[in-house]
């Protein structure tokens, strides 16, 4: 997976269990991320929700796509954090986050409920999608349908008539017309405080508020359609 993004301007790793170890790298030393990825192991109680807030913390104000792969089982049983505190700041951010779930595959123990509820939340509400692994041998094809996902990914931006910068979630919903595709994005943006009210030059120099949207099973012929929609008529 990290071979097929050798073009990311930023890569971090964050281990976590009862304590958060965060490590930074980039597109000319990932040889020390393989490494480093490699000689992790598991263990202890989990601080997922922190671990998150962390993440988001360090990308917050970066420029380009974020992209979130979170390998976990759900559970959390350390953070300072409440999950509450954890969505609060999923929606302000502008992060992808795709849940590699173990222990999950099939979805019926009972167990396992509240987990995948935390995981399916975070990825619906961000543009991104659960994936439940059999076993180390499924991670590939799910690599896979990652990399194709970024790689259908348009970034849509509109100017809305609601110049306030008060802090409120916004929903938004995205809907084409082209039959037979599907649509993944963002349930909503919060504005933020700091950002200007006056309109901006361009629609798209807004896109930041909503992230992107991913638009599966997409021809040519179909894109040049989609383009001139959003183009035509912005939300």
């Amino acid at each position: 997976f990290l071979e097929a993004i050798p073009r990311a301007r930023e890569l971090y790793t964050i281990f976590f269990d009862e304590n958060i170890r965060v490590s930074r790298y980039d597109s000319e030393n990932q040889q020390g991320l393989f490494d480093r990825i490699h000689a992790a192991t598991g263990g202890g109680n989990t601080a997922l929700y922190d671990a998150i807030a962390v993440y988001l913390s360090r990308v917050q104000d970066g420029s380009g796509r974020k992209v979130l792969v979170l390998f976990t089982d759900g559970e959390d049983t350390q953070s300072a954090l409440a999950f509450s505190d954890v969505l609060k700041l999923v929606r302000s951010g502008r992060v992808t986050i795709y849940p590699i779930a173990f222990g999950m595959y099939g979805g019926g123990a009972s167990r396992t409920l509240r987990p995948r509820a935390v995981l399916e939340q975070l990825a619906s509400m961000t543009g991104g999608q659960v994936f439940t692994p059999r076993s180390s041998r499924d991670l590939a094809a799910i690599y896979d349908r990652i990399l194709e996902d970024l790689a259908a990914q348009f970034v849509v931006g509109y100017v809305s008539d609601n110049p306030a910068r008060d802090g409120r979630f916004r929903k938004i919903k995205v809907t084409v017309k082209v039959p037979g595709l599907t649509v993944r994005h963002r349930t909503g943006y919060t504005p933020r405080e700091d950002e200007v009210s006056e309109a901006p030059a361009h629609p798209l120099d807004f896109a930041r508020d909503i992230g992107p949207i991913v638009i599966t099973r997409i021809k040519a012929a179909d894109e040049q359609a989609l383009i001139r929609q959003f183009l035509s008529q912005p939300d």
